[in-house]
Order: structure tokens, then sequence, then C-alpha cells
């Protein structure tokens, strides 16, 4: 491309005069007569640097071609006159957003094969352009969104399937939007979601694909869709989520959150499954929606619940269930009120209670979550038993978790590796102690602070009775 000069002179009157001729050749059926003319002026006129002509003459030359149906010419004339030695930024830009306005009512009219034609000449011409960077991403989507397309028609098979979805979803990712200055923020936000929805499907077809072979050959998880899951997760953050706060962006946000939960999910992160509904959940438009906001709200419950034990989940779960909103779901609140309260729960009894109703629900469903919540409930047992016991017998233990010696051994190892309890078991002895084992530094500290609180009481006591003798000696006298 040239670079921006001082116009040299202007060339309207010859281009009001060529406009009207060429275009009566056109219809006339002398289309590269008319052609020819168009451009011999606009030679003249981008040597001159007369972005005005230049641009009309562009855009006839086009329209010309365009009335004409004559598509292959279209195409021709579109790269042509991008080519051109000098040409002006302005008239690129004017050629390429006047055809990508074609791009609907062509492949309504004429059909795919034209519609893709036209599309790859725009690609071409736009490539490492920067000025034509946004239009070269909108294009791109359409495409990107032909090729969705056919991964979703009856006939297609796996291969088929994979193969479109691959390359719809390469097409999106290799455009690094996030970076274009001249794109609006809320364009940039729609296709960095389009970017992550395209990846998500793309995994979930090949994580599909390889639990459906015999994995016999131990091909690792990598073999499947964890690339493309980890390109969603680093496109996630891409994204702004204070711009999402905004009450225009709430279609935006709500996008987001649903493919950050399924992200999560993947990686059976509960605790950041809770977090993105608590999102959900604080959009004003749910709120407003009591169904949608009664859904949330649930899904906050069912995964905080999931979630093991930290302090970050221990808070989220306290939070939780102070919060008033939470009150009006009776079975819910009493579930979040049975991991507060520090007393024990019989799987039997939560079984009985709440099993019922939570199998029902698409969380509770999945074998692996229910089970995941079996879990949740044993170790809820065992840091209540943690604290109420120094000294436990293995039998006892395993009695009042309502699990096998094995089981019981498993979940206290786990615990304690992640530093959630202190534990240690006697196995000779069968006995579970859950006082850790004490430094004479520490005994020496607790020694000190005990005389201290006895040489307080003392000294206490004695002033009463000082009181107390001072009393009777002021009443004899």
């Amino acid at each position: 491309m040239a670079e921006v000069k001082k116009q040299e002179r202007d060339f309207t009157p010859e281009v009001d005069a060529l406009l009207p001729e060429s275009e009566s050749l056109s219809k006339s059926g002398r289309l590269s007569e008319a052609l020819d003319k168009l451009f011999a002026l606009e030679k003249q006129t981008r040597n001159a640097s007369d972005l005005a002509s230049t641009t009309r003459l562009a855009k006839a030359a086009l329209d010309q071609c365009y009335e004409a149906r004559d598509y292959a010419q279209l195409n021709v004339t579109i790269t042509l006159l991008s080519k051109k030695h000098g040409q002006l930024k302005g008239v690129v830009q004017s050629i390429v957003e006047k055809a990508i306005a074609w791009l609907p009512e062509i492949r309504q009219r004429q059909g795919e094969a034209k519609w893709l034609e036209l599309v790859e000449t725009l690609r071409a011409v736009t490539e490492g352009k920067i000025f034509l960077e946004t239009p070269r991403a909108r294009v791109t989507l359409v495409l990107s969104h032909y090729h969705e397309s056919l991964s979703q028609q009856p006939p297609a098979k796996p291969p088929v399937v994979k193969e479109s979805l691959q390359t719809a979803s390469d097409l999106l990712s290799d455009l690094q939007v996030e970076t274009y200055s001249s794109m609006e923020r809320r364009e940039k936000t729609e296709f960095i979601l389009e970017q992550m929805r395209l990846l998500i499907a793309l995994a979930r077809l090949k994580d599909a694909e390889v639990a459906g072979k015999d994995r016999k050959d131990g091909k690792s998880a990598i073999a499947g869709g964890e690339p493309e899951w980890v390109k969603a997760r680093v496109g996630g953050r891409k994204v702004n989520e204070t711009f999402l706060k905004e009450k225009e962006n709430e279609d935006l946000k709500l996008k987001f959150y649903d493919l950050m939960i399924q992200q999560a999910l993947h990686q059976t992160a509960y605790l950041e499954v809770a977090k993105h509904y608590e999102k959900v959940w604080d959009t004003p438009s749910i709120k407003d929606d009591e169904s949608k906001s009664r859904a949330a709200l649930e899904h906050i419950v069912y995964y905080v619940v999931l979630a093991p034990h930290n302090n970050e989940q221990s808070d989220m779960l306290h939070h939780w269930f102070v919060n008033p909103a939470l009150e009006k779901l009776e079975l819910h609140y009493n579930l979040v009120k049975s991991f507060v309260t520090r007393e024990l729960m019989r799987w039997p009894g939560i079984e009985s209670i709440y099993g019922s109703f939570l199998q029902t629900t698409p969380v509770f469903s999945n074998a692996k979550q229910w089970e995941d919540l079996h879990t949740r409930v044993i170790e809820h047992n065992i840091r209540v038993v943690s604290e109420y016991y120094t000294r436990i017998a293995l039998s006892r233990l395993t009695t009042l978790l309502d699990l096998t010696p094995q089981q019981t051994e498993e979940t206290l190892a786990r615990l304690v590796v992640s530093k959630a309890i202190w534990a240690r078991i006697d196995r000779p002895a069968g006995v579970v102690n859950f006082t850790p084992k004490r430094s004479a530094e520490d005994v020496m500290n607790d020694w000190s602070s005990d005389m201290q609180k006895l040489l307080g009481l003392v000294e206490k006591t004695w002033m009463g009775m000082n009181a107390a003798l001072a009393a009777q000696s002021r009443i004899k006298a």
C-alpha cells in the first residue's frame, strides 16, 4: 500500500463523465470494455492520490461485475484492484466492505460454491494487512460457521464431523482479536467466546472419540481433547470480567460463564463451578426471573458442597448459609446446614432424606458426582471426629463412617496428605491418633502459659480474700 500523499489533482469531472458511459457498456453486455475504461482512469486517479475518485471508480467496477452476475470477474477485479501498485488504503477498505455486504445475498441466490469463492478471495486480499484485520476477522467468522454447519448435517460421518469442527476452530483460533485496535470491545469479546465455544465442542468430540476406543495401548489423555481444553482456558483469561458487568453486556456475561462452567466441570473444579454460578446468580436479568434465579442458587449449593474442604470452600459455604435467599429453599438450606454444623452425618440418613430428590437433578444423576457427595460426607465426619477425639479405635471409626476398614484408611490417608487433618494409624493396636506429636518447646510453652494462668488465679483469689477480711474487720469495729 502506498503512503498517504497530498492529492495532486481532482478527477471528479472525468469520473462523472465516465461512469454513465461505462454503465451503459456493461448493461449492453460489453463488461470487459467497460472495465478497461474504468481501470485506465483509475490508474490516473491513483497516481494523483485522488482517494474519492479512485474509490468511486473501484466501487463502480465491482458494481458492474455484480450486476452482470459475473462472479469470476468480480473475484478477479477485487484481487486486481487490491494489488495495484501504490493502491490507496481507503480504496481497498471500501471494496472489501462492499464485497462483504454482498455475501449473504450471493449465498442465497447463487449457492455456496460462488459464495465460498468470494470468501476465499476476500481472505486472500485481507491477509497480512493490519488496516483490514477487522474485516478479515468478520469474514473468517462467517467461514468458520459454515464449516461448523457441515459437521451438523445429518448424514455427516464422524471423521467428517471432526474435520469440519477442527477447520472451524482453527480458522477462528488463528485470529488474535484481543490485539485488534480497530475492533470494539464487545465484538472482540464475541469473537473470543466463539473461539472458546468451538474449542470446547472440538475437545468434547475428541474426548468422546478416545473414550470409545480400546485404550490398551496406554495412550495418555493428551491424545484426546486436552490441548483444546487448555486453549479454551487460556481464552477465558482474555475476557475482561469487569466489562461483562455492564448491563448491555449481560448476554455475553451469561455465555462466558456457561463456557467457564463447562471448562471447570471438565477439570472437576467444583469450587470454581460454584463461583461461576454465583456470578450468574448475581446477574440482574437472572435475579428478575424467579425460575432462573432458583436454578442458579441450587447449582451454587450443589457444587459448593461437592467441592473439597479448604478455607475458601468453608468461607463460601458459611456465607451462603447465612444468606436470606437460601432460606427460601428449605431442602438446600438443610443440606448446607448439615455441612456447617459440627456433627456427624450418617450417610444412610443423608441418602434417605436427600437422595430421592438430589438424584433426579442433572448434577447428581451423574454417578461420579453422587459418589463425590458421599466422599464429602465422609470427609466431614472425619473432621468432626478429629475435633472431639484425640484417639479412637479404628473399628469404632469405621462404624461411625459406615465404611469398610480399607475405605476408612484410604480416606484418612487422603485427608492427611491434603493436610486437612493430622492423623496416624497404629495398625497393630487398631487405633487412630488425631493428636500430633508435640516438641519439647511446645510442651514448655504450654506449661508456661498454664503456670501464668494459675498464678493469675492465685493472685485474684488472694485479693478477694484480703477484701473479705477487710470488710469483716470494719464490721467488728
